[in-house]
């Protein structure tokens, strides 16, 4: 492994995924019932042999740093010159928060400097993706490149949310638009473009002294999708590593969950048949902080009364949590659930800690940690009495139920019979 640094960016507010980020910052938020955004990106670091790896922090960030220091320290010896350490804003300059990426990552550039790195990888703490990093970094050096730029083939539609570049046939990058209205789409190709993955291998030099530069800008964004990447193509050797999925299942497998509705797809895919995402894959591991409950338990068998049996059809639970004679259909138990007798919860995502009182129903609904559900309650079947009630709907429907919401003190709800 050459002598090369991670730095995972950490710090957003993941507004568009409130109110599951209004006590949390976005990587901190639980994904696929046992772990948090952040454990895809680390896990590929860890996969990938980087073994020293800096995390940058912001807004919310104590679950973040908690959560890393119960589940991710112990992967990493100090001895061998191991770690991963979370740094919140040093505040450095004018006592600001950061500005942009860059402006991040140069805040931070003492704590770079004094591992003395030869390159340093850049990546975004919340997508859901397996990749191999050594690869990148390998390009990186066959290229004799002075910056590598992760790049993802999409739609043009939703090309307006990335970073858009151009390339020639060695993959070097001739034009680079952050966000344009109008994304350039690949040759020959109209419905699709190449999009920036937030990731970047930099020669830390190179690195240093382009975020100095940048910093004396008073104009600047001091991000490096508006303002590195294009001041540097003209003038300096910047490629594109096209994107490498590690998951093994057919087609790429990549997703930005920033959105509701995003957030809850991404996790409705590891529940079908045969997912999309495979979590069971040994060789590419996917690593987190495991609480210490026991396994999860079903009872009652419905002898006698077939509404009361605990069972689980297409569903993921997770340990410490209890099916006591309620029904779940396509959903993501956290660790630490209980659903109650004669309960029912359908296409729903439930977080640590959630206990489901007898006679309630939930529908396509994502319930925050450690919420009570009374008795008799109905959520996400009316999306005019959920926003009544204070409970943020999405555009596609989903309900979502946070832990401030006064989930106690609602009362039971009739339904029409199916």
């Amino acid at each position: 492994m050459q002598n090369c640094m991670a730095v995972v960016l950490a710090g957003g507010k993941g507004s568009r995924l409130e109110p599951l980020t209004r006590d949390r910052a976005k990587p901190a938020v639980p994904f696929g019932g046992s772990y948090r955004i952040i454990d895809f990106t680390l896990s590929n670091c860890l996969n990938s042999g980087f073994r020293k790896i800096l995390v940058f922090t912001q807004y919310k960030a104590r679950s973040l740093d908690r959560h890393i220091n119960l589940g991710w320290r112990r992967f990493f010896c100090h001895e061998l010159g191991e770690f991963i350490d979370v740094l919140p804003p040093q505040q450095r300059i004018d006592e600001q928060w950061y500005q942009g990426t860059a402006d991040a990552v140069y805040q931070n550039i003492y704590s770079i400097e004094k591992e003395r790195p030869d390159y340093v990888l850049i990546l975004a703490g919340d997508h859901i993706y397996k990749m191999n990093y050594r690869r990148m970094l390998d390009a990186h050096l066959e290229n004799q490149a002075d910056l590598t730029v992760g790049s993802l083939r999409v739609a043009k539609k939703d090309a307006r949310e990335f970073g858009v570049m151009q390339v020639d046939n060695d993959n070097r990058i001739v034009g680079f638009q952050e966000k344009p209205p109008e994304p350039r789409t690949i040759p020959g190709d109209g419905e699709h473009c190449f999009a920036s993955m937030g990731i970047y291998v930099f020669s830390a030099r190179f690195l240093f002294e382009q975020l100095c530069l940048d910093a004396t800008h008073p104009k600047s964004n001091h991000d490096f999708g508006r303002n590195i990447i294009p001041s540097v193509i003209d003038r300096y050797r910047v490629f594109a590593f096209p994107f490498r999925d590690e998951n093994r299942k057919g087609s790429p497998y990549w997703r930005d969950v920033g959105t509701l509705d995003a957030y809850f797809e991404a996790n409705m895919d590891l529940i079908e048949v045969d997912p999309k995402l495979n979590m069971y894959d040994e060789q590419w591991a996917i690593r987190t902080y495991h609480p210490n409950f026991p396994p999860p338990k079903f009872v009652f068998s419905g002898d006698g009364d077939e509404d009361r049996c605990g069972r689980a059809m297409d569903s993921i639970t997770c340990q410490g949590t209890i099916v006591s004679g309620g029904t779940v259909r396509r959903s993501i138990l956290s660790p630490n659930v209980r659903i109650n007798s004669y309960a029912t919860v359908e296409e729903s995502i439930l977080f640590e800690g959630v206990d489901v009182g007898r006679h309630a129903r939930i529908r396509r609904s994502i319930i925050d940690k450690g919420i009570r559900i009374p008795s008799g309650v109905a959520i996400g079947f009316d999306p005019d009495l959920d926003r009544q009630r204070g409970f943020t709907v999405s555009e596609q429907g989903i309900t979502v139920v946070a832990s401030s919401d006064g989930v106690r003190h609602l009362a039971p709800v009739e339904l029409a019979a199916p």
